[in-house]
């Protein structure tokens, strides 16, 4: 299958996400024993690590951890649950105008993740003029689009962007979600063309990308950046959910922060 091919996640590719229990369990003895740990060599700039669907910080608290061992200045986005914006009252009229959007005949919730980044992009503005420095985001699943999204709008206060099984491509329409949102009346071709059209507009910010052809929740061509100029992939091997509790995938986030500082 060439890489330009796009597909949604089969059944039995999502049941190989199952491994997840294995990456989970491997990394308990060496986060007691502190295994895990080198002599911190970061940068202590901001690093926001984002939550992927459904989860909030404590999926993210392992990786976070790891990173302030090595000497980054590790924050959870402190938004809660991620829940692409569904659970945030919105409307098409209320998004920035940096969103390609017009006014539709039906509307059921199109744009709540657009709405969602553009609050995440308020606490971007907020932690930027906290520290007084330019932020590392890290976003897992939906969270590296999230991610994405606000550094193509904040590029002077975002210097660096790091995706982990993020859709960059399609929006949910080539994830294991697509049937749920389907299933909430969602057109997942307008959201799609409107990824489509964002992505006209470069992400300035230095981008990496990491990814797995293991995954079995976003289709993996629809993870790789092809559009940004100042981006590195990277593949590896993981589950999808267990990309936030990979401790190879922690040491490529934590090199990937100290190479673009």
């Amino acid at each position: 299958m060439q890489e330009t091919e796009l597909w949604e996640p089969r059944r039995v590719e999502l049941l190989r996400e199952a491994r997840v229990v294995f990456e989970v369990a491997s990394i308990l003895g060496p986060l007691a024993s502190g295994r895990l740990r080198d002599r911190p060599n970061g940068t202590g700039h901001p690093i926001v690590v984002l939550p992927g669907f459904g989860a909030d910080d404590r999926y993210t608290a392992a990786m976070r951890r790891f990173l302030r061992s090595h000497g980054h200045n590790a924050l959870g986005w402190g938004m809660g649950k991620n829940l692409a914006g569904l659970n945030l009252p919105h409307a098409l009229d209320r998004l920035s105008d940096t969103w390609p959007v017009e006014a539709r005949d039906s509307y059921n919730g199109e744009a709540s993740v657009p709405y969602l980044c553009d609050r995440f992009m308020e606490r971007v503005d907020a932690i930027h003029e906290d520290f007084g420095e330019s932020l590392t985001l890290v976003g897992w699943s939906l969270g590296g689009y999230v991610a994405r999204e606000a550094a193509r709008d904040r590029p002077g206060k975002v210097r660096h962007v790091i995706t982990l099984g993020s859709p960059v491509i399609g929006g949910p329409k080539y994830t294991a979600t697509a049937s749920y949102f389907r299933s909430r009346g969602m057109d997942l071709e307008w959201i799609e063309d409107v990824v489509a059209q964002r992505d006209q507009r470069p992400i300035e910010s230095q981008v990496t990308t990491i990814y797995s052809k293991s995954d079995g929740v976003v289709a993996w061509p629809a993870t790789i950046d092809r559009h940004s100029p100042r981006v590195r992939n990277i593949e590896t091997n993981s589950t999808h959910l267990g990309m936030v509790f990979n401790p190879r995938i922690w040491r490529h986030v934590s090199d990937a922060i100290k190479r673009a500082s």
